[in-house]
């Protein structure tokens, strides 16, 4: 397939007006991804005395309000959640028999947000923490989605999985803005959390299958700027749509013009081969050729449609064997917590910029700007510094910018959004660093487990992080200090992971329990007998003297596996798919054989053998 597309254009017009097709759809799921942060917008409140109407406005006079509202110490400012007893309209001093007593009722601040889920559901006081748990619950659907629909365009085919995901986004967006009563609402947005990762994990897969090996990366920063279009577009939506509900519905109404990529965009066709239906591979190539103007054999595309299965690797791995040896799980317990350091990290501060005082609008969209250098950043240092000493690095940097806020004077809002946003700027780069470290640390046998189980460690970390963001109630940065401490600690842990640049991967248990231990190098010695596997693209493999054919084939069959990890399961982690491509040590597999090894390290092999 690499060399078919190598013949025909790695990014040629055909590709360009699929991929613009494909990426579209993320606008809208990212838009949904962070909504939370004006469908259920937090707003001040108070309580609601017994003789005001339904229709009563949050003002009050001040002296009225000194006599109804108790003072909150906590929180410098009067109770959102009490009020005295027994006090009457036309009361000029506080009872004797008076006492503090919780709402029964309560009238918000409608300035800003004109209405909210927290006001329809009421998600104020003992009921707050309901607000978090609709976000969670979300992200348990996105857990869900990853796995379900990942599974699915595996046995059903891309085009058919995504569009059923797309329907049920479309069904579920739209349904969930009509429902009044808490707990079904909540529940819509597990099922929307879900078919929304389904849609973009299957167009992006979709996407990455129509390029060749070169140009992933200028796929991968090219998706990451239509999710950053969402980020905007989703802040400019809100600020224009008073009503929770319709806005709601607005960002998911435009999914419908979606629906028609059913007879636009064709199956994959890597897909297609690998299930054996050749003909049909075959017009999906012939028409990528004609749209690139380039004329292709009907031999070449024979090749490549009927090329047969590599042989498989009979040594298999579970998820056990990440932790039957010391080193390897040590290893796997520190990219567990870095993983949920980062999840936990990135969302609880994309989630929390309604706490950070200012206009929440500007913060939301500063808060996704602050995404696109981190990413240039990480792409640029990756392959001159390596992976380990940036990924510390930007995570210290990040933990003691929040760590800081707790030095910022009280009022100093200012300060205390560029602290933030500091922090946030460093923990998406970091999320995009632990996703390729995952990939290169984890041996051949179990890296798809491996970069599985930390995907649902992170989701873990994604959900805990709206509880945290409660605690703003309590004291404003004590978040951020909660986030800021968790990133120095990863930061620090990181420093015990392997450098991995450079590297050859691990392919076995065996070769994943020396992996990074400061005696390998000792204890086992390059062989210093080879000979060459040629490549018929005059790449070559080093394999040790007195390999024989099963090792070979095995070599292959590592390949393989390494390239569908690489590319389906990228989309796990929606920061990161750019970097993966990119940063992979180990080229992909193409028609006619396997490659394990990169060209600098062939030469290394050359001067060694």
């Amino acid at each position: 397939m690499e060399g078919f597309l190598e013949k025909i254009g790695e990014f040629g017009p055909y590709q360009r007006q699929m991929f613009l097709l494909l990426s579209l759809p993320t606008i809208i799921v990212s838009m949904q991804k962070l909504a939370w942060v004006f469908l259920g917008a937090k707003v001040d409140h108070r309580c609601k005395l017994s003789w005001e109407e339904e229709n009563a406005t949050f003002p009050m006079d001040p002296a009225l309000w000194n006599l109804s509202i108790p003072w909150d110490s906590a929180r410098k400012e009067p109770s959102q959640c009490s009020m005295w007893s027994n006090v009457t309209e036309d009361s000029t001093s506080r009872p004797n028999n008076s006492i503090i007593m919780p709402c029964d009722a309560y009238v918000y601040d409608t300035s800003t947000y004109k209405t909210s889920a927290v006001i329809d559901y009421e998600l104020v006081c003992d009921r707050a923490w309901l607000r978090a748990t609709v976000q969670s619950v979300y992200m348990v659907g996105m857990l869900v989605g990853s796995y379900l629909f990942g599974d699915l365009s595996d046995r059903f085919g891309r085009k058919p999985v995504f569009l059923s995901a797309l329907v049920l986004m479309v069904v579920v967006g739209v349904g969930q803005a009509a429902i009044p009563e808490y707990y079904t609402f909540t529940s819509l947005r597990f099922v929307l959390g879900a078919s929304l990762q389904g849609v973009f994990l299957v167009a992006y897969v979709m996407a990455m299958e129509l390029v060749g090996k070169k140009r992933r990366v200028l796929v991968g920063v090219l998706a990451q700027a239509f999710y950053t279009v969402g980020y905007f577009t989703a802040a400019m939506l809100a600020w224009g749509i008073p009503s929770w509900r319709w806005l709601q519905i607005t960002m998911t109404l435009p999914a419908v013009l979606f629906i028609p990529y059913y007879w636009v965009i064709p199956e994959s066709s890597r897909w297609l081969i690998s299930k054996g239906r050749a003909a049909e591979a075959k017009v999906v190539l012939e028409k990528a050729a004609k749209v690139n103007k380039k004329e292709v054999s009907e031999e070449m595309i024979l090749q490549v449609v009927e090329l047969p299965k590599t042989a498989k690797d009979s040594g298999k791995g579970n998820f056990l064997d990440l932790f039957r040896y010391p080193n390897l799980r040590r290893k796997t317990l520190n990219i567990f917590f870095n993983w949920f350091v980062n999840s936990g990290v990135y969302y609880g501060l994309s989630l929390n910029t309604g706490n950070l005082g200012g206009n929440d609008y500007l913060n939301f969209v500063i808060s996704g700007a602050v995404e696109l250098p981190a990413h240039a950043l990480t792409i640029l240092l990756l392959d001159r510094v390596g992976r380990r000493i940036p990924l510390c690095a930007f995570l210290l940097l990040g933990g003691v910018s929040l760590l800081s806020t707790m030095f910022v004077p009280a009022g100093t809002t200012w300060l205390l959004i560029c602290t933030s946003m500091f922090g946030k700027f460093c923990i998406t780069a970091s999320y995009a660093i632990i996703y390729v470290l995952t990939a290169e640390i984890f041996p051949t046998v179990v890296r798809n487990v491996g970069v599985g189980a930390s995907s649902m460690v992170a989701r873990i970390g994604g959900a805990l992080a709206p509880f945290v963001n409660l605690l703003a109630d309590q004291w404003q940065p004590l978040p951020l200090i909660i986030f800021g401490a968790m990133a120095f600690a990863a930061g620090t842990l990181s420093l015990l992971l392997p450098e991995t640049l450079n590297r050859r991967l691990p392919e076995t248990i065996e070769d994943g329990e020396n992996f990074g231990r400061a005696h390998h190098a000792r204890s086992h010695k390059a062989p210093t007998h080879c000979h060459r596997l040629t490549h018929p693209n005059t790449r070559t493999e080093i394999i040790p003297k007195g390999s024989t054919e099963r090792d070979t084939a095995a070599i292959s069959a590592d390949a393989d596996q390494l390239q569908n990890l690489t590319e389906q399961l990228s989309p796990v982690s929606e920061h990161s798919p750019t970097l993966l491509a990119k940063n992979n040590r180990t080229p992909f597999a193409d028609s006619q054989a396997g490659e394990e090894r990169s060209p600098v390290l062939n030469e290394q092999e050359d001067a060694r053998c």
